[in-house]
């Protein structure tokens, strides 16, 4: 799992696997899911992110963390 924070569009996007993506659905308002060719969810991405999780930011140093760890056999 990645989650990775875009200052810039103010969207959180959270990629569940690697997987080319057939098609991306707004499901709730300012939520899309990405689904891939065998109609699994591939990853979400979150619109104006800042508005709703209240610390969008953070998730780019979570991931970073995450991935260190993982890296290291360890996990938060």
């Amino acid at each position: 799992m990645k989650a990775e924070y875009d200052k810039e569009t103010d969207t959180l996007t959270i990629t569940l696997r690697d997987a080319r993506v057939k098609e991306s659905d707004e499901i709730r308002p300012g939520v899309i899911a990405d689904f891939g060719y065998d109609g699994g969810v591939v990853g979400f991405e979150i619109l104006q992110a800042s508005k709703v999780v209240e610390q969008a930011g953070e998730w780019n140093e979570w991931d970073e963390r995450h991935r260190r760890q993982s890296h290291e056999g360890r996990s938060d």
